[in-house]
């Protein structure tokens, strides 16, 4: 693989596509399902694609481990959404629901929630806990990476 391609994981089938770096801005779609690699949406992880997304793309992932039950993270959802348009495709959003998916906070260690988790290569580089705004939590992010 070339430094001009990047593996991207597809948020709708979870197949890895291969993807030229100038195409990545200009939607690229999928391989498999043809549907679009990026819609600035995060998206739902689970048991059955977590660990797909977290180490086989050359994206980061930004990850917010939440509950529906919580007060914050509801208040932060709409903010998360907005930070996907914002840092798509240079990062990939998604969202753990932690009551659904308890063996995968367990195994990060989630304590409270929102808790944001930012991935690269498969290994956690940074983490937060608590509800930002939305220029927080772009600073946070790109402070990062």
């Amino acid at each position: 693989m070339t430094p001009a391609t990047l593996q991207i994981v597809c948020p709708h089938c979870d197949t890895t596509n291969r993807v030229h770096a100038e195409r990545i801005d200009g939607g690229a779609n999928c391989g498999q399902c043809k549907q679009p690699l990026f819609a600035a949406h995060p998206v739902a992880l689970g048991a059955k694609n977590f660990d797909r997304h977290i180490s086989a793309s050359d994206i980061p992932l930004l990850v917010d481990f939440w509950a529906p039950w919580c007060g914050p993270c509801r208040m932060m959802a709409p903010t998360f959404e907005r930070a996907a348009a914002e840092l798509e495709p240079q990062v990939r959003l998604a969202k753990v629901n932690t009551e659904d998916e308890q063996a995968i906070a367990a195994r990060f260690n989630i304590r409270s929630i929102p808790t944001l988790a930012l991935f690269r290569g498969g290994s956690e580089i940074a983490r937060q806990a608590g509800a930002m705004d939305l220029a927080t939590l772009l600073h946070w992010v790109r402070g990062k990476l």
